[in-house]
C-alpha cells in the first residue's frame, strides 16, 4: 500500500517506517529512483483478481496504504468514510452495527440478520454480517475500496461496492516491528509483528494489536466516564510453497472486545417516570460530552449484567482460512476455504438517561463458512478470463431484548434463528479488440435461501406470539458489460453497465405482531457509469467518474404502527434512481510534496413510493401515510477530502509534515428535521521525525484539530430523541520501530 505514499530517498524511507512497512513496500510499490521523487507512484491492486496498475483498471476505486491508515488514526472500518469518496458508515444508535452506504446505496438496519449493500473482505474472505466487521484493523498492507455493483469477480453479490483489506504477508527474511501510541483521554494503542522463515520451507507472521482507554464522555449525574476501549486482536499467517506450482497461505485470527459503548446525548428534553417514583425532566444536553444510563435489576439479570453495568460489549471472534493457488498449464486454480464465528453480547442505553425507557441488548451467535473455487487464465494474450464457484452457509442465533419499563410499563423479547444458504457461479472475460480497446463481459447466477426460524416476539415476558418460521429466496442473474479505450498511453476512458442484486430479508424488531417479519423482496440495481483515468504528467494523476443508478424494489427503512406507536420495518420502493459524480487528483509539484484531493456529489429520487409519515403519525396517534413519489432519497449530497504532506531532511533527520481533512454535507433524515445531521469539517495533522539511518521514528499528531463539534447519527427510540457525537480534539504521540 505504500505506493500511495510520498516518495523519499531510500534512507529517509527507512527512517519513516512504521510497523511492517518494509515488506509491504517491496510487495506493492514499483521501484523508485531518486529522480522520481516528484512522480506520482504506481499503485498495484488486485481488484480484478490479478495484479494490475490501478490506472489500468476501468473501475472507480480508491486504495489506501497501511501507513496512511495509521497516520490518520483509522482503526476500524467505519472511519474509512473520512478518507474515501462517496462512502458513509453510520453507527446504529451508537452500537456495534455498522450501516454502510456507497454512492447513496445503503441499508439502515440495527439488527444482525440482513445482508449489507457493501461487501467487506479480509484476505478475500467475505464478512457478510455487518456486526462482524467491527473488529480492529491492524497489520494492513492496503485496503481497496471499489464503488459500484460487484459480483462477477467476487464471492458475494453487492449493489453498493466492496471494501477489501489485504494484510501483510510473511517475509523471506526475519523482520519485526512495534508501534505504540498515546493520546488524550488516556488513549493507548499498540501494534507489533514478527515475520520470517520457520524452517522446512515455511514462512510465518504473527501480528498483535490492542486499543485501550479514550473515554471522553461523562455521566451527567454521577460524573462516571463512558467510552473506554478494551479490544485486542491477533493474526497468524503461515505460507508454504511445497512445489514451484503450488502455494498455500493459512490465516488464523481472533479478537476480544470488552469496550464500553459510545454514549448518546439528548437532543430534546426528556420527561420520565424513573421507575414510577414520580416524573423528572431531564433537559436536552448542550454539552455533548454528557450522557446517561441506567438498567433495571430484572433486565440486568436477564442479560447477565450487573445492576451497575455501563453500556458496552463483551464480544469474541475468531476465524481461519486456507488460500491455495495452483499454477496449471496456461491457467491457475485458486481455492479459498474459510470459517468465521462471532459471539456478541452488547448492552445499549438508547434513551441516554438513568430512566429505563429504551435499554437494549443484543446476544448474537454467528457462524459463517464458505468455499470459493476460481480458475483464471495465466498469460498476456488478447483474452483474459476468470470463472468461479462460491458456496456459503450462515447460521445466526439472535436474542434482542428491550426494556421500556419506565415509559410503557413493559419490556420486550425477540428471539430467533436464521439460516442462510447460497451458491453461485460467476465469470468475467476481457478481450483486447485492439491494442487500445478492450471489451469486458461478466455474468453471475446465484441461489440464496434465507430462513427465519422460531421467530418469537413478546411484551412483558408473555408468549403472545408462538414461534414461527418464514423463508425468502432469490435467484438473480447479474452481470457487467464494459468497454475500455486508451487513446494515449496516459489516458484510460471506460464505460460500463452492471446489474447487481441484494438479497431480501426480514424485519426482526419487537413489533408485538407478525406483520414485521413478512419478508421484503430482493433489490435490483442497474448501474451505468463512464469514467476516465489520466496521468497528464508524471507529477499529476486525475481520475473521474459519473454514474446513473436505476433501482427496482429498493430496500428502505419505513415504519408500521405497532402496539406502542411507529416501529421500524423494511419496505420495497417500486422504482427510484440515484446519479452522481466523483473526481480524484494526486499532485506531486515538487520533490517531497504530495497533494491529494477528492470531491463527490450524488442525488437520488423516489419515482414511486408510499410510506408512513412518522412525525405526523406520532402526533395523530395513528398511522398516517403519504405519497413520497418525487421526494429525494436522503443522504449527504457532497463529500470532500484531501491531504497534503511534505518530506524534507534537517541535520541528518527525516521530517514529514502532514495534514488531512474531510467535509461531510448535511444528512437529512426521513424522521423529520430535528434528526438531520448537520454538515461538518474534520482536520487532522501530524509531524513525523526520525534519523535518516535508523529504523525508528516518532510522530506527534492531532485529530479533529479544530475541535469541531459534530454528530455521527441522530434518531429516536420510544420518547427519547438522541444523537451520537463524534470525538473531540485528541492529541498524542506515536513511536514506531522496525527491524
Amino acid at each position: 500500500m505504500n505506493r500511495l505514499l510520498v516518495s523519499v530517498s531510500a534512507g529517509a524511507l527507512a527512517a519513516l517506517m512504521s510497523v511492517g512497512l518494509a515488506s509491504g513496500a517491496q510487495a506493492q510499490t514499483q521501484p523508485q529512483e531518486a529522480d522520481r521523487a516528484d512522480r506520482v507512484d504506481d499503485v498495484i491492486v488486485t481488484a480484478q483478481r490479478r495484479e494490475q496498475a490501478a490506472q489500468d483498471v476501468g473501475i472507480a476505486l480508491s486504495v489506501l496504504s497501511g501507513e496512511t491508515l495509521t497516520k490518520q488514526g483509522v482503526t476500524n472500518v467505519n472511519q474509512l468514510q473520512n478518507v474515501t469518496p462517496n462512502l458513509e458508515v453510520e453507527p446504529a444508535f451508537g452500537g456495534g452495527a455498522a450501516q454502510f452506504r456507497m454512492r447513496g446505496v445503503g441499508f439502515q438496519d440495527y439488527a444482525s440478520n440482513n445482508s449489507p449493500t457493501v461487501g467487506v473482505y479480509v484476505n478475500e474472505v467475505a464478512y457478510p454480517v455487518p456486526v462482524m466487521t467491527q473488529g480492529l484493523i491492524f497489520d494492513i498492507d492496503r485496503v481497496e475500496v471499489l464503488r459500484g455493483p460487484q459480483g462477477t469477480l467476487y464471492g458475494r453479490n453487492t449493489t453498493g461496492g466492496a471494501i477489501s483489506f489485504v494484510t501483510k504477508r510473511p517475509t523471506e527474511d526475519l523482520a519485526a516491528g512495534l508501534m505504540t501510541e498515546w493520546g488524550t483521554f488516556e488513549q493507548f494503542r499498540a501494534e507489533g509483528y514478527v515475520s520470517g522463515p520457520l524452517g522446512g520451507g515455511l514462512r510465518g507472521r504473527l501480528a498483535v494489536s490492542t486499543e485501550q482507554g479514550g473515554a471522553w464522555q461523562r455521566n451527567r449525574d454521577t460524573g462516571e466516564s463512558l467510552g473506554d476501549a478494551d479490544r485486542t486482536g491477533a493474526r497468524a499467517l503461515i505460507a508454504w510453497d511445497p512445489t514451484e506450482n503450488l502455494s498455500l497461505l493459512l490465516d488464523v485470527h481472533g479478537g476480544i472486545d470488552k469496550s464500553e459503548n459510545q454514549g448518546l446525548y439528548l437532543l430534546s428534553d426528556l420527561r420520565t417516570r424513573l421507575g414510577g417514583a414520580g416524573s423528572r425532566l431531564i433537559p436536552a444536553d448542550r454539552d455533548h460530552s454528557k450522557t446517561g444510563w441506567g438498567i433495571s435489576p430484572r433486565f440486568a439479570a436477564s442479560i447477565g449484567r450487573s445492576p451497575d453495568a455501563k453500556p458496552g460489549r463483551d464480544n469474541s471472534s475468531w476465524g481461519t482460512s486456507l488460500n491455495a493457488n495452483w499454477a496449471l498449464n496456461g491457467m491457475s486454480l485458486t481455492s479459498i476455504t474459510s470459517y468465521e464465528t462471532l459471539k456478541r453480547s452488547e448492552y445499549g442505553d438508547w434513551d441516554s438517561s438513568p430512566s429505563v425507557e429504551a435499554d437494549t441488548f443484543f446476544g448474537s451467535d454467528v457462524d459463517v463458512s464458505s468455499q470459493e473455487l476460481r480458475l483464471a487464465s495465466d498469460g498476456d494474450g488478447p483474452l483474459t478470463w476468470v470463472a468461479g464457484f462460491y458456496a456459503s452457509k450462515q447460521d445466526l442465533h439472535e436474542r434482542y431484548f428491550s426494556d421500556f419499563i419506565d415509559v410503557y410499563g413493559t419490556y420486550a423479547q425477540v428471539t430467533y434463528d436464521q439460516s442462510v444458504k447460497s451458491w453461485s457461479v460467476f465469470g468475467q472475460g476481457e478481450y483486447a479488440v485492439t491494442d487500445r480497446m478492450k471489451a469486458i463481459l461478466g455474468l453471475r447466477y446465484e441461489e440464496e435461501t434465507r430462513e427465519l426460524q422460531g421467530f418469537g416476539s413478546a411484551f412483558g415476558g408473555a408468549t403472545a406470539l408462538p414461534p414461527t418460521t418464514v423463508e425468502t429466496k432469490m435467484t438473480p442473474l447479474t452481470g457487467k458489460a464494459a468497454l475500455e479505450f486508451k487513446p494515449a498511453d496516459n489516458l484510460l476512458i471506460y464505460g460500463s453497465a452492471s446489474r447487481g442484486a441484494k438479497s431480501g430479508g426480514f424485519t426482526t424488531y419487537n413489533t408485538g405482531d407478525r406483520s414485521g417479519i413478512q419478508p421484503f423482496n430482493p433489490e435490483i440495481l442497474w448501474a451505468y457509469e463512464v469514467g476516465f483515468k489520466a496521468d497528464p504528467s508524471r507529477a499529476l494523476q486525475l481520475n473521474g467518474a459519473a454514474y446513473y443508478y436505476k433501482y427496482t424494489d429498493q430496500q428502505v427503512l419505513s415504519a408500521v404502527w405497532g402496539q406502542n406507536g411507529p416501529v421500524g420495518r423494511f419496505a420495497n420502493v417500486p422504482s427510484s434512481h440515484i446519479w452522481g459524480a466523483e473526481l480524484e487528483a494526486v499532485l506531486r509539484p515538487v520533490a517531497g510534496l504530495r497533494i491529494s484531493q477528492s470531491l463527490s456529489y450524488k442525488k437520488g429520487e423516489y419515482d414511486e413510493y408510499e410510506a408512513m409519515d412518522v412525525p405526523a403519525s406520532r402526533l395523530a396517534g395513528r398511522a398516517v401515510y403519504v405519497d413520497k413519489s418525487g421526494d429525494p432519497i436522503l443522504f449527504p449530497a457532497w463529500s470532500y477530502s484531501g491531504s497534503i504532506s511534505y518530506d524534507w531532511s534537517v541535520s541528518g533527520f527525516a521530517v514529514t509534515a502532514e495534514t488531512n481533512y474531510s467535509y461531510r454535507d448535511e444528512y437529512p433524515s426521513w424522521l423529520g428535521a430535528k434528526y438531520d445531521v448537520p454538515a461538518y469539517w474534520l482536520v487532522n495533522a501530524s509531524v513525523t521525525v526520525g534519523p535518516e539511518n535508523a529504523n525508528w521514528s516518532v510522530a506527534f499528531w492531532a485529530r479533529n484539530l479544530f475541535d469541531q463539534e459534530y454528530d455521527l447519527t441522530r434518531n429516536f427510540f420510544t420518547t427519547a430523541d438522541i444523537a451520537q457525537p463524534g470525538r473531540p480534539r485528541t492529541i498524542g504521540v506515536r513511536l514506531s520501530l522496525a527491524y
